[in-house]
């Protein structure tokens, strides 16, 4: 599908600010309202854009305990679907956040959040390597967040002290 340069604009500010109000995204991309709500339904219609939302810091959060962890799995792709139908009978799980068809020592990346460290065990050890096609798993838990989605999460104060290069 083939985009105007007004509709990339547009998506790449929604992208960083998805509450922006129309009539501010209308003046920074030089159009009128109107013609921004148009964009961003045609937009909405084409499943480019899919939804809309908040990145959470949940550390800190006092009453949240949850964990993520981020499990490497290596499949077995099934003729004429591949991965395709590996990959749909894992996102339906309700604990699986993301999916991702990866190149390199595995196939599919999946992020699993869980209450407790048990709870993620126990999802790959009775749900994800029980499926035909999983031939193997590797779970690595996520310990502290830095950055996520271009959010960084524990802003320092520091400044930076690199020399500033000018020609």
């Amino acid at each position: 599908m083939h985009l105007t340069e007004k509709e990339l604009e547009i998506l790449q500010i929604i992208e960083q600010n998805s509450r922006i109000d129309f009539h501010d995204l209308a003046k920074m991309v030089d159009v009128d309202e109107s013609e921004i709500a148009d964009t961003v339904k045609k937009l909405e219609d084409m499943n480019v854009i899919v939804c809309y939302a908040s990145i959470i810091n949940w550390a800190k959060v006092d009453t949240y305990h949850g964990v993520t962890a981020m499990i490497d799995v290596k499949v077995t792709p099934k003729r004429g679907v591949g991965f395709n139908e590996v990959a749909k009978r894992i996102y339906r799980f309700n604990e699986v956040e993301s999916v991702y068809l990866m190149s390199g020592a595995y196939d599919l990346s999946v992020v699993v959040n869980g209450q407790s460290m048990n709870e993620v065990a126990q999802f790959v050890s009775e749900k994800l390597s029980t499926l035909d096609s999983v031939i193997s798993t590797t779970t690595h838990f996520m310990l502290k967040k830095y950055k996520h989605d271009g959010t960084i999460f524990e802003p320092t104060n520091e400044e930076d002290k690199r020399i500033v290069v000018s020609p």
